[in-house]
């Protein structure tokens, strides 16, 4: 111990003496009279505003003062430091051309700060905020090549709306904007800010265009602010119509004709084909109920339009079925373009035309892929897919999709006795832009619900033990509320799986019946449902993702048929034993950005499946699993529990498998960016599977309210590769607390040794896999 103790005492003290290096060397790099700029401050000085006051407006200044000085680190500022070591490149290429201009800094000197320019700026934001009277000085101070200029602001007494007006007269416009006033963002005794008038503006836009006002424009509002009318700091708001405003943008419009172009080209506009605004003389043998529809050839059924659109002759404008309208006929997923235009067919009565310019995707597409492809059991392989898709397959936006698909995978890292896998298959969906039903569904999203008919077969060979033949059929809807909610209900999944050519090495490996239920015949039926809400897509520092799964199987049959496997009158459908079981998931996802390159993704993972009725057990193939690539990554893939169960008691050349019906996991990850491609990231991950039932062949596996003593613990770090086109990922992960050891000696603190090579390939685990794990 006392030499590790030397060793860390040697590097605090290396590390401590290139920290003072670094910031007392980066100003021997400035040319004589040069100054490196460490900042400005801002001091306000008010005694009538309170320390919070002080301290917001101190901080919103500073944050405009330009430039920004050298970023720093812990207090240092190493990439100036590495700016100012590295060689000027010959070339905008090479080793010191990535150190200097890409891992560099360029040094920022007083001389680039316009102090004056941010003088005018704090005394512009602060009038903007409502201190009329605000004047700013500034001094720079200097020390040892080093300069910071100090700005001091006297804002003077802040003034506050006394009262808030909205100008009345007879026009309908303004009778419009009257009905905005009881909710207006302006209030009486908060202070004056120009950022809220200009929100206010908006507001007022957004509620005439959601009542026809289809050419008005927030610059149309002026709020005129007067300080002369009250005392004591007081100003007076004043919301009018400007007098300029044109008189296209004080009419309310409304929808005369909607026309649709199915089948709009740039290309056939040049030829004159089509002519937007069209003849209204020509439109009539187009009709279909309220809209026209342009589409000689009839490639598209008229009512897939009539669902889509959200206007309809004599409707008033609003900008809510406007968005609503465009965002419907995109996600048909059958025109890649989508164009809307209103043009002005009556003007004595105020109405236009709606134009619908839609450029279709290419119809049918062919697409062979060759893929590389991990999972989380360590398995690596290959797959090829060949993939036919009709966009439009009844003339009516539905989308038809024929896949046939081979892959050949082989275990990396895994058990010395893992077999490769081979697999073949196919599948078939047709996907209709609407809910099929015997009840009517309405939905005002601007996502277009979908009905999914699915079927399958895959046939799945692993090598010197068994094969089985997946049969899949699923009926069910998908359906958005909005971009950030998804709901997915199957009403009848069915899978049937039928093993063929069971060797007796099989069952030389699979010596407990839990392992010998891999090839036992299984028919699972019943509806899913999930639920996925998400943020990530927003420019947010913090986003979340959660999906919530419910599987229901046989519960309605088992309840017919009072089946009850305990008491033997176990059912079956067609010679084989269906399925009974409620199974529930949970998989939430926080993400938080810190800089642009450094960021915190963590997740929950929690589910729990009990059979019941017709089961005493639940199918492998819809049980949890844990360890592996995308799960607990000091621990092999399903090698961990369940539960304290010691996987070091199954005898060398069984299959070692371990499946749960309950899970509980967390992982957590600090992720950052080195150079371009290059990411690394440091993480923790925990975790366990347990069993609802006892299983004498696997003791120690039943869930019990000891369960936290048998939570494993694995950390590591790892290397990401972003190809843009994939992500390769290797994950390098050992046990800091192993379940299956004695209780009270789970953690393996005591036991880490990087010296011993055996110790290293017992737990030291390099997971290699595509794209991250959460």
């Amino acid at each position: 111990m006392k030499s590790n103790f030397n060793i860390y005492c040697k590097y605090l003290f290396v590390s401590g003496f290139a920290a003072v290096s670094v910031s007392c060397s980066n100003t021997k790099f400035l040319k004589e009279g040069q100054m490196l700029y460490t900042g400005g401050e801002v001091k306000v000085e008010n005694d009538s505003l309170s320390k919070k006051e002080k301290n917001e407006l101190k901080a919103a200044l500073e944050e405009n003062l330009v430039p920004k000085p050298n970023s720093k680190l812990l207090g240092l500022r190493p990439k100036l430091y590495f700016y100012n070591i590295a060689k000027e490149p010959k070339k905008d290429k090479g080793f010191n051309y990535w150190l200097k201009y890409k891992v560099g800094e360029k040094p920022v000197l007083l001389g680039d700060v316009d102090r004056e320019f941010n003088r005018k700026i704090i005394e512009n934001y602060s009038e903007n905020k409502g201190y009329f009277n605000a004047k700013a000085t500034y001094d720079t101070v200097s020390k040892n090549k080093k300069a910071q200029v100090i700005y001091t602001l006297r804002p003077g007494a802040r003034y506050l709306v006394s009262n808030v007006k909205f100008q009345q007269d007879s026009t309908l416009i303004n009778r419009e904007i009257q009905n905005f006033a009881n909710k207006t963002l302006l209030k009486s005794g908060k202070p004056f800010d120009l950022d809220v008038i200009k929100d206010e503006r908006e507001r007022i836009d957004n509620g005439l265009k959601e009542r026809g006002f289809y050419y008005f424009s927030p610059d149309n509002v002026i709020v005129q602010a007067d300080s002369t009318v009250s005392k004591n700091h007081k100003v007076e708001l004043n919301v009018k119509l400007k007098e300029d405003t044109p008189d296209l943008a004080t009419e309310q419009f409304s929808i005369n004709n909607v026309i649709v172009f199915p089948n709009y080209t740039i290309q056939d506009v040049k030829r004159g084909k089509y002519s937007v605004p069209m003849n209204p003389d020509s439109l009539s043998k187009y009709a279909y109920d309220d809209i026209y529809v342009i589409d000689p050839q009839h490639k598209f059924k008229p009512k897939i339009f009539d669902r889509a659109l959200y206007f309809k002759k004599g409707d008033l404008y609003n900008r809510s079925n406007h968005n609503l309208t465009l965002n419907r006929l995109i996600s048909l997923g059958v025109f890649k373009f989508v164009k809307n235009e209103f043009i002005v067919s009556d003007s004595l009565k105020h109405q236009f035309d709606a134009y619908y310019l839609l450029t279709p995707r290419q119809i049918q597409s062919l697409r062979l892929e060759a893929l590389g492809r991990t999972n989380s059991a360590n398995y690596a392989g290959s797959e090829l897919n060949l993939n036919w898709t009709h966009r439009n397959f009844f003339r009516g936006a539905e989308q038809f999709k024929a896949a046939v698909y081979g892959a050949f995978d082989f275990q990396m890292g895994g058990q010395e006795n893992a077999q490769n896998l081979f697999r073949a298959g196919t599948n078939v969906q047709l996907s209709i832009p609407r809910i099929v039903a015997p009840f009517r569904f309405n939905s005002s999203s601007a996502f277009v619900p979908r009905t999914n008919i699915t079927l399958g077969y895959e046939f799945q060979n692993r090598t010197q033990l068994y094969t089985l033949n997946n049969f899949n059929a699923a009926f069910g809807y998908v359906w958005k509320e909005n971009a950030r909610k998804e709901h997915e209900l199957k009403v009848i999944d069915i899978t049937l799986v039928s093993p063929a050519n069971v060797t007796d090495e099989f069952y030389k490996q699979a010596t407990t019946p839990a392992a010998q239920r891999v090839v036992a015949k299984q028919l699972i039926f019943g509806p899913t449902y999930s639920y996925t809400y998400t943020n990530t897509m927003l420019s947010k520092p913090t986003t979340i993702y959660y999906k919530g799964t419910l599987d229901l199987a046989g519960n309605v049959t088992g309840l017919v048929t009072g089946a009850n496997v305990k008491k033997d009158k176990e059912k079956k459908i067609f010679g084989v034993p269906f399925s009974q079981y409620a199974k529930m998931e949970h998989d939430f996802r926080f993400y938080h950005k810190f800089t642009e390159k450094t960021s915190f993704a963590s997740r929950f993972i929690g589910g729990i499946a009990y059979p019941y009725g017709n089961s005493e057990f639940i199918p492998f193939s819809k049980q949890f699993f844990a360890g592996g690539s995308n799960s607990i990554r000091a621990f092999r893939a399903r090698t961990l529990g369940p539960g304290s169960f010691d996987p070091r008691t199954i005898e060398p050349g069984t299959l070692l498998d371990q499946a749960g019906d309950i899970k509980l996991e967390l992982n957590a990850e600090y992720r950052a960016n080195l150079y371009k491609f290059l990411n690394v990231a440091a993480f923790v991950d925990a975790g366990n599977v347990w069993l609802i039932n006892d299983d004498k062949n696997r003791p120690g596996g039943k869930f019990s309210k000891e369960f936290l003593s048998e939570i494993a613990v694995g950390a590591g770090v790892g290397l990401r590769l972003d190809f843009s086109i994939l992500i390769l990922r290797l994950d390098l992960a050992m046990p800091l607390r192993v379940p299956y050891y004695e209780k009270g000696d789970r953690w393996a603190f005591d036991r880490i040794n990087f010296g011993d090579s055996s110790w290293r390939k017992d737990n030291l685990i390099l997971n290699i896999a595509i794209g991250y794990p959460f």
